[in-house]
């Protein structure tokens, strides 16, 4: 068992059943657990119809269970944070990251004002609506998000469970649905959009199980205003682990867990390493979708080394249903994302 391991085993609390969610508390931060992440996407256009998609991400991780504090930079925790833009006309990826110790107010979580930051990226969760602003060296963004349905808990009782072992879970939210306005720059040119939002939030401490290689995890926001939440949890040996799960939620807000048995998430053609095409069906749900890339090229590469790189990017949905998202895909280079879904954003 490496030092990491014993931590969390032994001091860090585990995603198990019994956790009373609370909000808006548990929109925020929970220190009892080693990590944790705040996940947003969306797809939005510009009223001559000029799509972008978008991401903004925060990390927490704890470093230790405690630190003695000597000084403003002693600290417990590291702060992570992934920003991305999608010009789909313009067939170009921007993003961008950042890593903080919080320091002066250089990065954190703050229930009292509603504030979940690093630097100049920041999101202001309120009842209604969560506010994003983000300034990057080539464009920029300030959307509001309105909440369009209330907050979706994943898995059996509070735990999205994504391994044999009790703990190796999260606890995962989301809002799948928020209605997304505002402003992108990019370069010189404004752009006033609209368009459609999701927000992943998850904490936990466990370890991955060994097993694994990786994920590939689906949001999909449907025309008839149903969402989908699926994961393909993917073992070394090439196969899908049985803990792959997804959730989905009808228009009126009811929520179905599905099972890994009936989830088909067939790969298709490759870009580089990455399948970025894909078949998606739920047969009990008479949903059949074919998946496409808004554009190929949406790979975050860690500059820095500081993560694995990964493929996240905006996604078409055709065939039973029509709809847009997001799909996540880690491990391609042969290592997991810094914990985005230690059992599968984040």
């Amino acid at each position: 068992m490496t030092r990491r391991q014993w931590l969390a085993a032994t001091t860090f609390l585990k995603a198990i059943p019994g956790w009373r969610y609370e909000f808006p508390r548990d929109h925020f931060s929970h220190p009892a657990f080693r990590t944790e992440w705040w996940y947003y996407t969306g797809n939005v256009a510009d009223a001559q119809g000029r799509p972008f998609g978008f991401e903004l991400t925060f990390f927490r991780a704890a470093l230790a269970e405690s630190v003695e504090r000597r000084n403003v930079w002693s600290t417990r925790d590291a702060y992570m944070a992934h920003l991305a833009l999608t010009d789909i006309a313009g067939k170009a990826f921007y993003h961008s990251e950042r890593l903080n110790r919080p320091g002066p107010g250089l990065a954190g979580v703050d229930a009292a004002r509603g504030r979940i930051w690093n630097g100049n990226w920041e999101s202001l969760v309120q009842p209604e609506a969560h506010r994003l602003r983000a300034v990057a060296e080539k464009f920029s963004f300030a959307l509001d998000l309105a909440v369009a349905k209330p907050p979706v808990i994943h898995g059996h009782g509070g735990v999205s469970q994504k391994g044999p072992l009790a703990g190796q879970a999260s606890h995962y939210i989301s809002f799948t649905r928020l209605e997304a306005g505002g402003e992108i720059v990019l370069g010189a040119e404004r752009f006033r959009v609209r368009g459609s939002a999701w927000m992943d939030h998850e904490f936990f401490s466990s370890e991955l199980d060994e097993k694994l290689a990786g994920w590939d995890w689906f949001s999909i926001q449907l025309d008839n205003r149903e969402e989908l939440m699926l994961y393909r949890l993917r073992q070394k040996d090439g196969a899908a682990s049985p803990w792959s799960a997804g959730s989905y939620v009808r228009a009126d807000g009811r929520i179905e867990h599905l099972e890994a048995a009936e989830l088909e998430l067939e790969p298709g053609r490759k870009w580089k390493n990455y399948p970025v095409a894909w078949r998606v069906r739920v047969k009990r749900l008479g949903i059949d979708l074919l998946a496409e890339p808004r554009l190929d090229s949406q790979e975050l590469l860690s500059k820095a080394k500081l993560t694995p790189s990964y493929w996240e990017g905006a996604m078409v949905f055709r065939g039973s249903h029509r709809g847009l998202g997001y799909l996540e895909m880690t491990g391609y280079d042969d290592r997991v994302l810094f914990t985005r879904r230690e059992g599968v954003r984040k």
